[in-house]
């Protein structure tokens, strides 16, 4: 039986994303590349298949069954950086879906990095993208896969959760740096709230197009080491130099979710701030295990 909705990649947001719509009643296929990382979802609520989108073959042996299919969320995760893992699994396998399944909304996960602004300026949808990296223009030509096909780019900025948070651990681990002084603009969303959006793009009634997903808060590096230094009673970091990945390509921008609100989408956590309790509590219970 064809699903409602078929999610290739079910990592960190795309695992949220699958149980979500299975919670409201639709019948989920999630897709994993290995047999270990099905095995991780051996307690999920949603079906879970075997698909790799970098092979004509594995595709192809699905499209008996997902010819057609009502929603495809294409929320890959490459094993490691570079233009060649970022070209096989973002756009040369979502071309190979779409050319196979032919999905009739297909909901391409893209990120906020196409934008290349670093002057500190609100970033809406129809801002320029001229990303300083290989790996952002690529994404920009999956993306157009997506829309080309009628579909959705959803560009989310960096995704934070239960368990995973970089910022975060680099304080906690005392790694932080206030990256020359700590003012350059920081984006986030938290895991659920990127959920949540990707289950309202999902619907057919939403037009397709560019979606920024973001929650309500941009604020200055200084600024969220300084909630993290209030909450854990300790100092803030020390001011440095960026890192190396930062050195290469380092932006500073606002993103702008007013086009995603116009929808209805509310955030649950509507900053980083708001999402501390939740972080601290899971990092000290993983702490007692």
């Amino acid at each position: 039986m064809t699903p409602d909705i078929v999610i290739i990649g079910c990592g960190f947001l795309g695992e949220a994303a699958a149980a979500l719509f299975s919670a409201r009643g639709a019948q989920v296929l999630g897709l994993v590349r290995s047999e270990a990382s099905r095995a991780s979802l051996s307690r999920a609520s949603f079906e879970t298949a075997l698909c790799d989108v970098t092979s004509d073959a594995s595709v192809a042996a699905l499209s008996p069954r997902l010819s057609g299919v009502p929603v495809a969320i294409h929320a890959v995760s490459p094993g490691m950086r570079g233009e060649e893992a970022y070209a096989a699994l973002y756009r040369d396998g979502l071309q190979r879906v779409v050319a196979a399944w032919q999905p009739r909304r297909v909901i391409f996960v893209s990120s906020t990095s196409v934008y290349a602004q670093d002057d500190g300026s609100w970033i809406t949808e129809e801002s320029p993208t001229e990303s300083a990296r290989e790996t952002g223009r690529i994404l920009l030509e999956a993306e157009r896969i997506a829309l080309e096909a009628g579909g959705i780019a959803a560009r989310l900025t960096g995704i934070y959760g239960p368990g995973r948070s970089y910022l975060l651990r680099n304080f906690l681990s005392g790694e932080a740096v206030l990256e020359n002084g700590g003012g350059r603009w920081v984006n986030q969303i938290h895991r659920d709230d990127g959920a949540a959006a990707l289950a309202m793009l999902g619907d057919p009634d939403v037009s397709p197009g560019v979606y920024n997903v973001t929650d309500d808060t941009p604020a200055i590096q200084r600024e969220v080491y300084g909630w993290m230094a209030d909450f854990f009673g300790r100092p803030l970091p020390p001011v440095g130099a960026p890192g190396l990945a930062l050195r290469r390509g380092v932006t500073s921008k606002r993103i702008s979710n007013g086009k995603l609100r116009g929808l209805g989408w509310t955030p649950a956590f509507p900053s980083y701030r708001d999402a501390l309790p939740l972080l601290a509590a899971g990092i000290q219970s993983d702490s007692l295990e």
